[in-house]
Parts: C-alpha cells; sequence; structure tokens
C-alpha cells in the first residue's frame, strides 16, 4: 500500500502520476472522448506497466490507498459550448435580464429563449410552472433550473418542487430533470445564485455519467477505496460527496496547486503558470506564496456562489483548430482533440493544429514524440496546413507555419495580458504537453526574462493534485445564535467526513468567521510529495545528443533526461523530454538542476 494515483483528464490527453514516498512514476495516454473511463483505465494499464515493468492494473490498485482525479471536461465543455440544452423557470422578483446582463454571449448560448417568468409565487404558479415546464420541454429543454428570488425564495421553491413531482415524477420515461438553486447554494444573491445552479445543471450530466462509470470500472479492478475528486477548492472528495460545478476548472486548479509549491520552493514573488494541453491555455498566478482566488468565483466572467482559485482558460491549446479567416489566421477555440485529433494522427482529422505545424517545421520529430509510441503522419500535417492556410492566405509552407505560430503565441499572450499585468519580478512557468513548446517566443511577447518548466511539466497539474487532501467545507450565516450555526457546521462536516469512511476525531478544522458568515473546512491530511533542487550553483555545459533542423537549420539538440545538476546551453536549440518540447531561441540559455527542473533566461533588451 501506501501509494497514491493522481489522474489529469484533459480534452487531448490524460495524465497519470503515481507516488509512493520519494518515488513518482508518470506516463500519458490519449483521451477517449466517447467512454472517459476507458482513457482513465489505459492510463492505468500503462502506469502499472512503468511500475512493474508488466501490465498489471488490479497489482497496482491493491498497492494503491487513493485515487484522485482532475479534469477539464467541464472547463472544455464552457469554453467550447458543448452540454445539455437548458431551460430556466424564475421568480420571486428575479428579472430575465438580471440573470443574462452578467454575461450576455453565454446567457443566449445555453438557455436562449427558453425562459419562463412565474409572476408569483402564491398557488396559481404552481400552474404556471406545470405549463412552463411542459412548454421548455417541448422547446428542447432538457435539464430546467428553477429559480426563486426574495426572502422566501427557499419556501417557494421547495413548494414548487412538491407540486412539481406530482405533475413529473421522475419514474416517467422522457422525464426532464427539474433543479432547485436553493439545493445548490445557500446565497443570498439571487442572480449569482441562479448562475451557479445554472453553472452546475450543465455541468452535472457528463461528469455523473463518466464519474460514475469511472469508480465501477476501478471497483471492478479491485480499488480498495472510492474514488476521489479533485475540486476546484483544492481538497479531494469521493463522487457522491461532489457536485458538477466544484469539478470546474479541477485540472488547472491541480495545476495552480503545483505552481503555489514551485512558487514557495524557489522563492518566486510572482509567478503566472501557463498549463496548456489540447484545448485550452489555462493561466494562474501565485503572489507571495499565495494563489489568487476569489470568495465568489468567477465561471466565465460571471460570479458564482463559491470560492475559486482565479483560473482563467483561453480556447488556444496543441489540438486547436487553426484556419484562415477574412485573411487572418484564426485559433480556437475549437479543438479536435485526441479523436479525431491533429492531421498528423492520421486518425481521420484534416484541420489544422499547431501541433501538425511543428511536426512540419522539424521542431518535432515522429521517432521521439510521445515516447515514440504514436505513428505520425507529417504529410498528412503538410496538407492540412496548405488546405487552411497557405492556399487560402496564398503562403508558402514555411510562411504558412510561421503565421500559424504568430497567431497561436499571440492567442495565449493575449490571454495572460487580459488576466494580470507583468513586471520585472514575474517569472512564467510553462507545463502541460503543448505549455514549452515554444515559450520562450511567449515570454519575449510578454517581456519575461525568467521561465520556469518543471521537469515534471507534461503531467504537472496532475502532480500538483498530489499536494490535496481529503475535505469538505460549509458554510452559514451566523444568525442571532451564533454558538448553534457553528454546531450544525460541525456535525455537518463531521457527518461529511464519516461518508468518507474517515474517523473525525483525526481530522483538522480550520473555522474562519466575518461578514455575518461562518466557513468551517474538515480535512483528513494525506502524504504529499517534497520538491528539492535550486538554480545558479556550479555550471557546466550541457551536452548535445545531436541536431535537428527546424524550418530548414540545424540546432544542437538536448534531452532532459541526460543533463547533470548545473547543465546549461544557448540557443538556438532544441530541449526535449519523452513527453515535451521546448525551443530554446536565439538569447536565450538554459539551466537544468538537480531535481530536473529547467530554468530559461534572457537579458533584458
Amino acid at each position: 500500500m501506501n501509494m497514491l494515483i493522481n489522474i489529469d483528464n484533459g480534452g487531448t490527453l490524460t495524465d497519470i502520476c503515481v507516488t509512493q514516498g520519494a518515488n513518482v512514476w508518470r506516463t500519458k495516454t490519449l483521451t477517449t472522448p466517447f467512454d472517459l473511463s476507458r482513457c482513465l483505465m489505459d492510463g492505468l494499464r500503462k502506469a502499472s506497466g512503468i511500475v512493474y515493468g508488466e501490465e498489471d492494473v488490479e497489482r497496482l490498485l491493491l498497492a494503491t490507498d487513493h485515487v484522485r482525479y482532475s479534469t477539464t471536461q467541464g472547463t472544455n465543455a464552457l469554453v467550447q459550448r458543448k452540454g445539455p440544452r437548458l431551460g430556466l423557470i424564475h421568480g420571486g422578483g428575479i428579472a430575465t435580464e438580471d440573470i443574462r446582463t452578467q454575461n450576455p454571449a453565454l446567457f443566449d448560448a445555453l438557455i436562449g429563449d427558453r425562459i419562463a417568468a412565474l409572476p408569483s409565487a402564491g398557488d396559481e404558479a404552481r400552474y404556471d410552472a406545470v405549463r412552463a415546464v411542459s412548454d421548455l420541454a417541448a422547446r428542447g429543454a432538457n435539464r430546467i433550473v428553477i429559480a426563486f428570488g426574495g426572502a422566501r425564495r427557499d419556501a417557494d421553491e421547495k413548494a414548487l418542487k412538491r407540486a412539481l413531482l406530482r405533475a413529473f415524477p421522475p419514474h416517467l420515461l422522457g422525464a426532464v430533470p427539474l433543479l432547485y438553486s436553493h439545493e445548490i447554494a445557500g446565497d443570498d444573491d439571487d442572480t449569482r445564485r441562479s448562475w451557479t445552479a445554472l453553472f452546475n445543471a450543465f455541468l452535472h450530466p457528463a461528469m455523473e455519467q463518466f464519474l460514475y462509470a469511472a469508480e465501477h470500472r476501478l471497483r471492478d479492478a479491485r480499488a480498495q477505496g472510492p474514488l476521489l475528486i479533485f475540486r476546484n477548492d483544492g481538497q479531494s472528495a469521493r463522487v457522491a460527496k461532489t457536485i458538477a460545478v466544484k469539478t470546474y476548472s479541477s485540472g488547472p486548479r491541480g495545476g495552480a496547486e503545483g505552481a503555489r509549491q514551485l512558487a514557495l520552493h524557489y522563492d518566486y514573488q510572482r509567478l503566472v503558470s501557463l498549463d496548456i494541453g489540447g484545448t485550452t491555455t489555462d493561466i494562474s498566478i501565485v503572489e507571495k506564496g499565495v494563489p489568487r482566488a476569489h470568495e465568489r468565483g468567477t465561471i466565465a466572467g460571471v460570479e458564482t456562489s463559491f470560492p475559486l482559485t482565479d483560473v482563467t482558460s483561453v480556447g488556444v491549446g496543441g489540438s486547436s483548430i487553426i484556419r484562415a479567416v477574412d485573411d487572418a489566421v484564426k485559433v480556437g477555440p475549437e479543438s479536435v482533440g485526441s479523436a479525431p485529433g491533429p492531421a498528423c494522427f492520421g486518425l481521420g482529422g484534416t484541420d489544422a493544429t499547431i501541433t501538425d505545424a511543428f511536426f512540419a517545421s522539424g521542431l518535432l520529430d515522429p521517432a521521439s514524440y510521445f515516447g515514440g509510441a504514436m505513428k505520425i503522419d507529417v504529410g498528412r500535417a503538410r496538407a492540412a496546413i496548405a488546405n487552411a492556410i497557405g492556399t487560402p492566405l496564398g503562403l508558402d509552407e514555411h510562411a504558412a507555419i510561421a503565421a500559424m505560430e504568430a497567431a497561436w503565441v499571440a492567442g495565449v499572450a493575449d490571454g495572460i495580458r487580459s488576466y494580470t499585468s507583468i513586471d520585472g519580478d514575474t517569472v512564467l512557468a510553462a507545463f502541460g504537453g503543448a505549455g514549452p513548446f515554444v515559450i520562450c517566443k511567449i515570454g519575449e511577447a510578454l517581456g519575461v526574462t525568467r521561465i520556469l518548466i518543471p521537469k515534471l511539466a507534461a503531467v504537472f497539474s496532475a502532480f500538483g493534485i498530489g499536494f490535496s487532501d481529503i475535505g469538505h467545507s460549509y458554510e452559514a450565516p451566523l444568525g442571532a445564535d451564533g454558538a448553534k450555526t457553528l454546531a450544525d457546521l460541525r456535525e455537518q462536516a463531521r457527518r461529511g467526513m464519516i461518508a468518507e469512511g474517515i474517523d473525525p476525531a483525526g481530522c483538522e478544522e480550520a473555522l474562519l468567521t466575518g461578514e455575518g458568515k461562518a466557513h468551517l473546512t474538515m480535512t483528513h491530511s494525506l502524504p504529499h510529495p517534497s520538491l528539492s533542487g535550486q538554480f545558479g550553483g556550479l555550471s557546466r555545459s550541457a551536452k548535445a545528443t545531436g541536431t535537428r533542423t527546424v524550418l530548414g537549420q540545424p540546432v544542437p539538440l538536448y534531452q532532459a533526461a541526460d543533463l547533470v545538476a548545473g547543465s546549461s546551453a544557448a540557443g538556438p536549440a532544441v530541449l526535449e523530454e519523452e513527453y515535451f518540447t521546448c525551443r530554446i531561441d536565439a538569447g536565450w540559455r538554459f539551466e537544468a538542476n538537480s531535481a530536473g527542473d529547467i530554468l530559461l533566461t534572457r537579458s533584458p533588451s
């Protein structure tokens, strides 16, 4: 026992990080969007092969104390607007425009005209609600949120729930789920609570279907405990104790937690992290050792009822579709994901991506990409680039690749600028499979002179999950009887931990009070990874293992696994490991430390 498995499921790739004391094993597998539990088991098979020298998932799971899981599926669903068609019934003083004005484009995409306003909360509202449900279902809503406002919001919603259960019992074929805002959040801000319920309704179906399927497959494979979900509050809990909205941005939150540990270890006062996967670039910041967070976190710019680490997602990734639009190059937000994937994967994809561009340029080598485990068709990449960019814009292949890269870099840099300012103390941390690609160009666009690439960059969000504990948080207004409120919160937390199979007596409790509210968190600690290594010690010339020709120019090739502490070299060069490749541009220098982390530096211009 004593092994811990951390899994980060992305839109294109799924990352697995297995830890046992100081030992860390990691691997990747293609995400299978048609059945996400399949890539979960594929990844565990690969991980067991690395740990034991042969595939033996049962042995791995029998030796594992906990499996923690995070996902960008919710983030990707909202970025690409892929999910159920929602309907909204509101009343009690909430106006449609009060809700819609928070993000009109998102409101129109998720709900459109599937809206019904109830004139009152009396008996007549019950009949109006029955008609509204029938009408919204007829207009295509397959999930309906009911949100009332005012002092009687909870009572009004509960009364409607009783009436609607009689009219539309859930056992009927084709019954449309009816979801009530008071059951998701106890927030007295009507607009915020309504949006929180809408987000939860949008994210719930896919998350429920996949997570329970994954848990069943793990149980069949002899997992010793329930699947734990890493939440966007930085803690983990079992599937049955987690609501869907708290899975939103949980994958990027793992990266943010890992970035916090890096910032503390290297004493970086301002660290901006870029987790670039196949579908999105997820951006967060750690300032003086603390990740930026909001008491009322935002999703797609809309304030919600729950605290969230401030992670923003930009629709630019390694699998983002790049095309010519009105004589310009447009990147994303649509992604080819892993199925069909970039054209170079040879799985039927014909859209051009930055991954295709980097194969066509020579930066990526089919023999080493993804550990050499994938069959790459560079001819298909070149054809996709010609069809999407070269022919429409009248560019030869080199010019088309340059235009794709420039647009891709600008998309990432613009996302960072819109998120935070950049100053002389800012350090970038680049991770995710696509994070290191051309991070030097992103740094130059921002005026940054220091960039950190962690050794586990390719699976860094999965690694970051390893710093989480099992925990539950509860919040309530203090009211007139503060002692009773605190006792009720402690009882909720106690029951939550018992449901996790954990004795509350051995848990840690953190209580915050202020602004008329009490917030209590109870946690059960798990083993955490440790970080080592520093920069700036003994320097020695790194040894190149060969050359790589990028856009016709041969440059030195360095293998990250071969670098010893203090190894350093200047660009232009290519730095590569099994699951990531980094182009070191002229004017930049890299240094490796004893932990295998890489620091890129350049002199200010």
